[in-house]
């Protein structure tokens, strides 16, 4: 179903900039939209696609913040599986002169994603338990990095003892293997049956109880996936209880007024610490282009510690 076919170049609008792109991260959403289950938002492109690292080809009428040649990674809405990619500027982030343009598309979906559902929307702080279900994935090894940079408790859900051992090595204060283990038992253990204060959420309907049973008091649920199903009964006594509360969101369908405070959020909090490099991108394998058929089947086969990246061009 995926083929590499020659297209018109796209044109940056006026708000726009134009990314002649190195990398583009592969993901979730991506396989999603090549089954026909999460199409592009109006306007965007057909082509797969949420994020890329390059260098800027040109600049809309628009854009005065960046100019053709800077160094940048862009969070797309699609179209990141390309040569050229346009991006909104206020979507695009200065690449560190320390990471290299072939890491950098690796960084901007799931670093974003994990820093704005920690912090903007579970309000994670510090000295706070977090519980990160899929911790070897691409969000859950951003997710790790950041909890434990802000002095955080990690607890993490993988599933195999290679993917538990990634995730202690990258800085998770505890490891379970879904597969072997209750992760509410080990949960409650893990925090002297405390529980999680938050819990970052890939699975939705399939753990929405045993995430209520594993929350502590005042605890925060955030859903943002949804690979366990989308219904589920939910016993509002428990949750009433702990006074907990859910939230469930997407980043390609933001408003574009919402993304642009995200990724400045993102710039302004991460950038840093990946330009010192004490965060970094997890990258699992490398594809080129041409063999983009392979890096889904690599994803979809769940044997990836962190993310698939496609090398567009040298860099």
């Amino acid at each position: 179903m995926l083929r590499v076919a020659e297209i018109p170049d796209p044109m940056a609008a006026a708000n726009e900039v134009l990314i002649r792109v190195v990398s583009a991260g592969v993901n979730r959403a991506d396989l999603l939209q090549r089954r026909g289950s999460y199409p592009p938002p109006p306007g965007a492109p057909d082509t797969l696609g949420l994020e890329v690292a390059g260098v800027i080809e040109a600049v809309g009428d628009a854009v005065h913040d960046w100019s053709a040649g800077d160094r940048v990674m862009a969070l797309l809405e699609g179209g990141g599986y390309a040569e050229l990619a346009r991006a909104r500027a206020t979507q695009v982030v200065r690449v560190p002169d320390t990471l290299p343009l072939g890491d950098a598309g690796a960084v901007p979906e799931v670093f974003i994603t994990a820093h704005d559902n920690l912090f903007t929307r579970a309000h994670l702080q510090a000295g706070e338990a977090v519980l990160i279900h899929g911790g070897a994935g691409g969000v859950g090894t951003a997710a790790i990095q950041l909890a434990r940079c802000h002095g955080c408790r990690v607890i993490v859900t993988a599933g195999s003892a290679a993917k538990v051992h990634a995730c202690l090595e990258l800085g998770a204060d505890g490891g379970i293997n879904y597969n072997a283990e209750d992760f509410v038992v080990r949960t409650l253990d893990e925090t002297g049956d405390d529980g999680a204060d938050v819990i970052l959420d890939v699975m939705g309907a399939a753990y929405l109880e045993r995430n209520i049973e594993a929350l502590a008091g005042d605890g925060r649920i955030v859903v943002i996936g949804l690979q366990g199903g989308t219904h589920a009964e939910l016993d509002l006594s428990m949750l009433n209880r702990k006074r907990g509360s859910i939230t469930a969101t997407h980043l390609r369908n933001r408003p574009a007024a919402q993304k642009a405070k995200i990724v400045a959020a993102f710039a302004r909090d991460v950038i840093p610490a990946l330009a010192a490099g004490t965060m970094r991108p997890v990258i699992d394998r490398v594809f080129p282009l041409d063999d983009v058929a392979d890096a889904h089947r690599l994803l979809e086969s769940g044997a990836v510690i962190g993310k698939v990246v496609l090398q567009v061009a040298a860099g």
